[in-house]
């Protein structure tokens, strides 16, 4: 069978750009070439372009691995989208990307792009861990490989924040104004958080620098939604034949998508609010309501299946007793947010356990589950500190840490940036106060929650109630 590629000549159910691809020329460098970006903002940028044609295609940087850029290359740029329910299957064809490189190996011409005036937005989608934040300080983590190696050698980034500081001093330098940075993954304020960074590295090198960022650039909030499980050979499969092709990049995913953005740009961007995206004086709201209630759920789901060896979230899902679980924590994350313009909370909420629980999507609850450390602050911890300061229990919270800890037991391991800590405090646990080891980890819990004694026994309650067959002395 022919790979995906130009040439290609698609059964007419398909979708594909409808637009010219030789005449679109480059606006986006996005930083993250990864199955969220190919399934949400790319498809957003298509459809934008198809309603209002522009300077708009992407340039995909991958910072690490050279595997998907050569996988695009190959493909001239082209991937497809297989939308899953329980109507059947469609796919659609993306060709926004107009390059494609891997930063590890084409470092320079990552940086030639991002000095480029005709680069005017970096969007990124490069995972929570990678932009080197420290929970304690809320700046920059020093001791993270990719922040000490961008400070010590600012010239030849390794980082997102580094390459971003050193994309904007090239533009300073020559008198071109700032891109746009666009965040897209799961941090609160992530325009802010963003900012915050970039502008300590750009102050550590130039304080002239710093004030230029600070006046000039724009870092716009956003919230993302789309549920994108891994790709496996099923999903190429399914995707060769609706194609009639192979593509290595094919990707499966939900009909459901959401964008929300502050409308806050250095010099224009796509027509994205021409293909669904909501542009709000405020993301906040929105934010809060995914993180806790879409993002927070998938972490509990997770954890249970885990926990009850059930591989995806539709296994969790189709238990009456946990989809109640997961009801009962909705409610609680709820009592936590404000009013969220536009929005009918119960109805998200009902649609949120029907995404759930779709039989199509395999998204496997180990996918989920990594990570968890850097995704408890904002999705279950941060309620959990509002809930108590308003007098409330905070129960359902407790019981998802309880869940986290009591998952890391009957796997005797875990895919965590702080594994070795997390590990070796879990060792030294005893029963008396089961949690307490994981809570003197330097910048793992909020002081509140530390200092609260009541709801940390609550965890150490939960926890006892868990069945903990794994021996973590095996790892």
């Amino acid at each position: 069978m022919d790979t995906l590629s130009n040439s290609t000549v698609l059964p007419n159910a398909v979708l594909s750009p409808s637009f010219n691809r030789r005449e679109l020329k480059p606006g986006i460098v996005h930083i993250g070439l990864g199955a969220f970006h190919r399934a949400h903002q790319a498809v957003y940028t298509q459809r934008a372009l198809e309603k209002s044609f522009g300077p708009w295609g992407i340039v995909a940087v991958n910072l690490r691995s050279p595997e998907p850029v050569r996988a695009l290359e190959k493909q001239d740029g082209l991937y497809s989208i297989i939308v899953r329910s329980a109507e059947g299957d469609r796919a659609e064809v993306i060709g926004t990307t107009v390059d494609w490189l891997c930063a590890a190996e084409r470092q320079q011409d990552v940086l030639d792009y991002l000095s480029n005036p005709d680069i005017r937005v970096v969007t990124l989608t490069v995972s929570e861990k990678a932009y080197g934040l420290d929970p304690m300080t809320g700046g920059l983590d020093f001791h993270h490989p990719a922040v000490a190696a961008d400070i010590a050698q600012p010239t030849r980034p390794q980082g997102v924040i580094g390459f971003l500081v050193e994309g904007l001093f090239r533009r300073w330098e020559r008198g071109i104004d700032p891109f746009t940075v666009l965040c897209c993954d799961n941090l609160p304020s992530n325009g802010r958080v963003v900012r915050r960074l970039v502008l300590e590295m750009a102050c550590r090198r130039d304080q002239a620098l710093a004030n230029w960022i600070e006046s000039h650039g724009k870092f716009p909030c956003s919230m993302v939604d789309r549920i994108v499980p891994a790709a496996t050979d099923e999903t190429r499969d399914r995707a060769a034949a609706l194609l009639g092709a192979e593509d290595r990049l094919a990707i499966e995913t939900e009909p459901f998508m959401q964008w929300v953005i502050e409308d806050d740009f250095v010099s224009g961007r796509p027509a994205w609010e021409e293909a669904g995206a909501v542009f709000a004086d405020a993301v906040a709201p929105y934010e809060d309501m995914k993180l806790r209630l879409l993002n927070g759920s998938h972490t509990l789901i997770a954890h249970l299946g885990i926990l009850h060896d059930l591989e995806f979230v539709r296994d969790v899902m189709a238990v009456p007793e946990f989809v109640e679980i997961v009801q009962r924590h909705m409610e609680a994350a709820t009592a936590t947010l404000g009013a969220v313009p536009g929005i009918d909370l119960p109805a998200y909420k009902h649609q949120l356990l029907e995404r759930f629980a779709n039989p199509t999507i395999a998204h496997r609850n180990a996918q989920i589950a990594m990570d968890t450390s850097q995704k408890l602050p904002q999705r279950i911890l941060a309620a959990a500190a509002e809930t108590l300061k308003a007098g409330g229990e905070a129960r359902e919270f407790a019981y998802v840490v309880a869940l986290w800890i009591a998952s890391i037991h009957k796997r005797g391991d875990l895919n965590d940036p702080r594994r070795d800590e997390i590990l070796a405090a879990i060792r030294q646990a005893d029963r008396q106060d089961t949690s307490a080891p994981l809570f003197s980890i330097t910048g793992l819990f909020p002081q509140e929650l530390i200092e609260n004694r009541g709801w940390r026994d609550l965890v150490n309650r939960e926890l006892a109630s868990f069945d903990m067959t794994a021996d973590v002395e095996k790892t």
